[in-house]
C-alpha cells in the first residue's frame, strides 16, 4: 500500500459564496478495507485513489453524517418511490460513451438548474475520478427504464459500511426520483448484508444542492475533526 498526503490550495467554495475552500488528501494506492472504514469514521471521502477531507479554517458548514441502515425504516414515501418502474444492475465500475454522455446532460440541467459549474469530462479524468481505485469494494448501481441508462451511482461496499460515492441521471426521468431511489437501494443492501452504516457524503443544512440529505432522517453526525490516532464523535441529529 502506497500513501501519499499532500494539502490543497485554497479555492473558492463550490456551495457557498464568498467563501475559501481547503482540502486535505490522501494519494493512496491499494487502500485496505480497514484503513477506508477508519477513514470514513473520521469524515473523509473517496474519488478514484484519492481520498480527501476538508478542513476549511472559516467554515464548517459541510458536516459528515451517516445513517444507522439497520434501524432506518422506509417511510409511505420511501416505499412509492421503491416501487418505481427502474431496474438495478450491479456491476463493477466502467466508463462508456454512454456513461459520458448521461454525465455531460447531467450536469448541463445542474448548471441550468442550480448553478453548477459546467465542465466537459474526458475518458481520462471520468476514468481517474469513477473508475480507478475500486479495488475489491468498489460497485456501479446502473439503472434502467427497460434497456435505457437513466441513472449511474457509484458505491464502496466495506463490512461495516456503505459509501455512497457519486450518483447522476437522466433528468428527463426526473418524476422518478433517481437520486432518492438511489440511496434507498443501498439502504436495502446495507439491511440484506447487515451493514450498519451508510455514508452518504457531506450535508449542508438547507443547502439549495446539498440539503436534500434531510430527507433520510434521521442520521447521526460527525461532531469533530478527528485525526486518524483520535476517536470520532457520533451523534444522532
Amino acid at each position: 500500500m502506497e500513501v501519499y498526503e499532500l494539502i490543497q490550495t485554497p479555492r473558492p467554495c463550490s456551495y457557498l459564496p464568498n467563501l475559501e475552500a481547503l482540502f486535505r488528501y490522501f494519494y493512496i494506492k491499494d487502500c485496505t478495507k480497514s484503513l477506508y472504514n477508519a477513514l470514513l469514521e473520521r469524515g473523509w471521502r473517496r474519488f478514484g485513489n484519492y481520498f480527501f477531507v476538508p478542513i476549511c479554517k472559516a467554515c464548517d458548514a459541510c458536516i459528515s453524517i451517516r445513517q444507522n441502515c439497520l434501524e432506518f425504516t422506509f417511510s409511505k414515501s420511501h416505499k412509492r418511490t421503491l416501487k418505481s418502474p427502474l431496474t438495478l444492475e450491479i456491476t463493477r465500475p466502467r466508463v462508456s460513451d454512454t456513461h459520458l454522455a448521461l454525465y455531460a446532460k447531467y450536469h448541463q440541467r445542474m448548471h441550468q438548474k442550480k448553478g453548477w459549474e459546467c465542465q466537459e469530462v474526458a475518458l481520462d479524468s471520468y476514468y481517474d475520478t469513477f473508475v480507478q481505485g475500486f479495488l475489491d469494494f468498489g460497485y456501479e448501481f446502473d439503472y434502467y427504464i427497460k434497456d435505457k441508462l437513466v441513472g449511474v451511482a457509484y458505491v464502496d461496499i466495506l463490512p461495516t459500511a456503505i459509501s455512497a460515492v457519486y450518483c447522476y441521471y437522466d433528468h428527463d426521468f426526473e418524476n422518478l426520483s433517481i437520486g432518492t431511489y438511489s440511496i434507498l437501494k443501498q439502504i436495502e443492501v446495507a439491511k440484506r448484508y447487515n451493514i450498519p452504516y451508510l455514508y452518504p457524503g457531506y450535508w449542508i443544512q438547507n443547502h439549495h444542492s446539498m440539503g436534500y440529505k434531510e430527507r433520510f432522517k434521521p442520521f447521526e453526525i460527525l461532531c469533530n475533526r478527528p485525526n486518524l490516532g483520535e476517536n470520532p464523535l457520533w451523534v444522532k441529529e
